[in-house]
């Protein structure tokens, strides 16, 4: 029995960067030797244990084999015979591919500190054709080491592009795409996801809604980057720029999905794509099973973006609607991540990325000072039911009208 660390500590390690948690393989050993070590078996399709002491997972070498479209398609062998090499070539990328023996050696039989040295992201084998998840890891990666300088091998992009054209990428299930999306939206360099995904084809079968956003004029006094996709992608930026949460970043990456069905005839102007883009982000979080909270800041976020844009310049009655739109006065935790979106939005313009965002002061004040306002006084006047509430609205239109800036 030998025990090697694998994989993405192995990596880090190697470009210099916080080994926050370590994967093991274990060759030439049996389930049955595991446990009379005190190892916890915990895998259900392949021999996975739980260390006695530290809690980290250990898996026996394993190959497999695909037999099914899609990622759950594989059948797996694990034996005392299969060697660490074996292990590593089921891989995704050769970054990915790397061992360290209890010597401290690296052992490297793909190349993968070659492809570190050269910032790219390689693919170990043929067999990363195998499992369409892997397209959804590069794209990941990606955004994870973009700021790093990493970029796609042509010859993996070529790869993925011929995985989505066999329909391997229509196999996988919302629940996974969620996943990686989750995950790479956290990243540091978010775009590059969606860039990776856009370049292998893989963004129109997945998210259709943002690849429709590419190639959509917008007014260049108000967006000199012109394209409506680029400039969601430097929204996004914008945001892993602020230290947005998840639900904010996605926020940022679906609120402009309306532009995506602007009438040509109407371009570059895109009149009403808030309202237009709210039924697109409420299909697209039902499709792919987008939790609640993320789901109701999303398409908050993409109704009312533009009013927040422009708060100092509505009518009382249109601020109030804006409040309520977004559920501030139930859920006042949500102003936060939205007026994170909307300052992300604002900055992801191409020239125009520091420029500041005096609005999220201004709609936080409007709501602190309708938040002051209480029901009691009304209700020692003698006002009962439906009329409380409509006299806690007159007053907050009136504190609004005294907050407007008498410009």
């Amino acid at each position: 029995m030998t025990i090697y660390e694998v994989g993405g500590a192995v990596r880090d390690r190697l470009l210099g960067l916080p080994v926050t948690e370590r994967d093991w393989v274990v060759v030439g050993a049996t389930p049955e030797a595991m446990q009379a070590e005190g190892y916890r078996p915990v895998g259900r399709t392949f021999p996975v244990f739980l260390h006695p002491d530290t809690g980290e997972e250990y898996a026996l070498a394993r190959t497999e084999r695909k037999v099914a479209p899609g990622y759950h398609g594989f059948t797996f062998h694990a034996d005392p015979e299969v060697t660490l090499e074996a292990d590593l070539s089921r891989r995704d990328l050769t970054i990915n591919a790397m061992a360290r023996s209890p010597e401290g050696e690296i052992i490297d039989p793909y190349n993968g500190q070659a492809d570190l040295h050269a910032r790219r992201l390689h693919h170990v084998s043929e067999a990363f054709r195998e499992d369409p998840v892997r397209i959804l890891r590069l794209a990941r990666f990606a955004a994870r080491f973009a700021p790093l300088g990493f970029r796609v091998a042509e010859d993996t992009l070529a790869l993925c592009q011929e995985m989505v054209a066999t329909g391997e990428v229509d196999a996988l299930v919302p629940e996974r795409v969620w996943q990686e999306t989750a995950k790479a939206l956290m990243a540091p360099a978010p775009s590059a996801f969606i860039r990776v995904l856009r370049d292998t084809g893989a963004l129109a079968v997945l998210f259709p809604e943002v690849d429709r956003l590419f190639g959509v004029p917008q007014p260049v006094k108000h967006h000199p980057e012109i394209d409506s996709g680029e400039h969601v992608l430097l929204a996004l930026d914008q945001a892993a720029g602020l230290d947005a949460d998840l639900a904010t970043r996605f926020s940022v990456l679906v609120h402009d999905l309306g532009k995506g069905i602007t009438p040509a005839e109407e371009l570059p102007r895109h009149r009403g794509h808030e309202a237009r883009g709210v039924p697109l982000t409420e299909g697209l979080c039902e499709r792919l099973r987008v939790p609640s909270d993320t789901r109701d800041l999303a398409c908050a976020v993409t109704r009312y973006h533009l009013d927040c844009h422009r708060v100092r310049e509505l009518r009382p009655e249109t601020l109030l609607g804006l409040l309520n739109g977004m559920d501030a006065f139930r859920r006042p935790e949500r102003v936060d991540g939205f007026l994170t979106a909307c300052e992300a939005d604002y900055r992801g313009r191409l020239g125009l990325e520091h420029r500041p965002y005096p609005q999220a002061d201004y709609l936080r004040e409007a709501l602190r000072r309708c938040q002051a306002i209480e029901a009691r006084p009304f209700v020692e006047q003698g006002l009962k039911g439906p009329a409380v509430g409509e006299a806690i609205e007159k007053a907050r239109l009136a504190e609004l009208a005294r907050l407007q800036p008498s410009d």
